[in-house]
């Protein structure tokens, strides 16, 4: 199906939904007539088609006031070089008012100000139990640090991570394990200043989004939090500073389980990154080595959107990367000895996203059957390539895959809803569970149009258990931890990453699924350096979430 921008618009407004059926859909639209959540995008699209209008923006389920309900964020594009729009865009900032409606708190919170964002980065830098907000940007980028009053303060010059320039995702992790987040934040292309580059014809007045492969990378970098709310950058003490790249995506995660989290990084047209964390400071940049920076022909594809988690169970971190249509995406299966085998072709998610280019995406249990799925949500950077290119279209389906026990991945798109039976020109993907029903539901920011937010509709029908890990010695957000629980034998394991998916961030609560086990056998925290302290809990309660401080137990 091949619809035009206005068509778009008006299918995904909020007079285009009825309510969701009972039928057997895995996710259903909540419509913006029941969510309140009226905002739109707006992808600032202009004749000369400026690069950075292809690529935005991002999204984010948070607790920002800690009632123990998502509340859910929304990057905007704003004011540049390029862009002057005649009326205020702003990002939004959405109050779960805890009945499946949420309301436009954005003013009140001092969320107001214009830019063009890019995507959001949710941790707790400073510890103090409340999640602040990274805001990347094309420009200087925003550091808010949360007042706790429901209320945010910039302190982006005092923190020192303006960064400037044009960022992408951004991720906050502990790579030195002080118990304090770090911020490791993407560079993608040295764009603009007076004259920026554009493609097409400027005698017909057609223009078409360039592709990077003509714009020179830039390097990303990494702050090191010194604990007094400063930050200090360190990436070029590494090889993070050595290594150009046009950076989409990153992920903060452990390939080899030697307590370090590493980072893998999505790059445009050129290799992909794998900064394996050697410890004392430093990275070694491995992507070549690991097999994870080409395809099999040695050619660079266009990464957008990555993510990790262990999908076969065998206690190994994998990876996967979303590329543009003509690449297929990539399942990294992680081989042990710091390398990985793509396996998307023999599972057939290569085959069936040749045509699609990806962004947002995440590994999740949506049926908590205690296996991770997959979750992929995709569109064309370029709103041309329908006259352009057949068989490839600007709004594209998105995909759900389901992990059979970690042997096998099954389609089940068809079964996904009504979403999936449209087009959309999605960006960012978030995940979270905004009504605590224990199925994790997804969120998408849409480029130049309304936000989807999808209601899961299965995850309940299995049991499960939702934590909230809070970290003493520790950082607060538990990045790094490792949970493994129990039942009917079954053993799994779950590695906390960092950041995921694409410009945006997720609810940071675990859910731990056991599909029709009656009981947890047991649950054990492994919590990240410096603790050395592993938590272990029997008798646990079923199909609720519970809050567990590093040393203190359930709280």
């Amino acid at each position: 199906m091949n619809l035009n921008r206005r068509e778009l618009l008006t299918m995904m407004g909020a007079a285009a939904f009825a309510q969701p059926s009972t039928g057997g859909s895995i996710f259903e639209i909540v419509p913006a007539s029941r969510s309140g959540i009226t905002w739109v995008h707006d992808n600032g699209k202009s004749v000369k088609r400026w690069l950075p209008e292809s690529m935005c923006s991002g999204c984010a389920f948070l607790d920002y006031d800690n009632d123990g309900w998502m509340d859910i964020l929304l990057v905007n594009t704003g004011p540049s070089e390029f862009y002057h729009p005649a009326t205020s865009r702003h990002n939004a900032l959405y109050r779960n008012n805890r009945n499946g409606t949420f309301t436009d708190v954005t003013k009140q919170a001092g969320l107001e100000a214009a830019r063009w964002g890019e995507g959001v980065a949710v941790g707790d830098f400073n510890g103090d139990g409340y999640p602040d907000l990274y805001f990347t940007c094309y420009g200087d980028n925003v550091l808010y640090r949360n007042n706790r009053d429901g209320t945010f303060t910039d302190v982006t010059k005092r923190a020192g991570v303006a960064k400037g320039g044009w960022s992408t995702s951004a991720v906050w992790f502990d790579y030195d394990n002080d118990g304090r987040l770090d911020l490791f934040v993407c560079g993608f292309v040295d764009y603009g200043g007076p004259n920026p580059k554009t493609c097409g014809s400027d005698e017909l007045n057609k223009y078409s989004y360039c592709i990077p492969t003509i714009f020179e990378p830039r390097l990303s970098a990494l702050y090191h939090n010194n604990g007094d709310g400063t930050f200090t950058e360190v990436g070029h003490l590494t090889d993070i500073g050595k290594n150009l790249g046009k950076a989409h995506g990153v992920v903060a995660t452990d390939i080899n389980n030697d307590g370090l989290m590493d980072l893998f990084v999505a790059n445009d047209t050129v290799p992909n990154f794998l900064y394996v964390n050697r410890g004392g400071g430093k990275f070694e940049e491995m992507g070549i080595q690991a097999g994870v920076a080409y395809n099999t022909d040695g050619q660079a594809r266009s990464g957008m959107g990555v993510d990790s988690a262990d999908f076969d169970n065998d206690g190994l971190e994998d990876l996967f990367v979303a590329n543009i249509n003509g690449e297929r995406f990539c399942l990294y299966h992680n081989d042990g000895n710091e390398t990985f085998t793509d396996r998307a072709d023999e599972t057939g998610i290569g085959k069936e996203t040749f045509y699609l280019s990806g962004w947002g995406l995440k590994f999740f249990d949506y049926d908590n059957d205690g296996n991770v799925d997959l979750f992929l949500a995709n569109g064309h950077p370029n709103d041309m390539v329908d006259v352009l290119l057949r068989d490839v279209t600007w709004a594209e389906p998105m995909l759900l895959y389901h992990n059979n026990d970690g042997k096998s991945w099954a389609n089940v798109s068809s079964q996904g809803g009504p979403a999936f039976h449209q087009h959309w020109p999605a960006r960012g993907l978030a995940i979270g569970d905004f009504d605590n029903d224990g199925g994790v539901d997804v969120l998408i920011n849409n480029s130049g149009a309304a936000p989807l937010l999808l209601h899961n509709e299965v995850g309940r029908r299995n049991n499960w258990l939702g934590l909230r890990l809070i970290g003493t010695t520790a950082n607060t957000d538990a990045v790094g931890a490792r949970v493994i629980w129990g039942f009917d034998g079954v053993k799994r394991s779950r590695l906390k990453v960092g950041g995921g998916s694409y410009l945006s961030s997720h609810d940071p609560r675990m859910v731990l699924g056991i599909g029709q086990a009656k009981k947890l056998d047991y649950l054990e925290v492994r919590w990240p350096l410096p603790s050395k302290r592993v938590d272990r809990f029997t008798s646990l309660p079923l199909n609720r979430y519970i809050t567990i401080r590093e040393g203190k137990g359930i709280v």
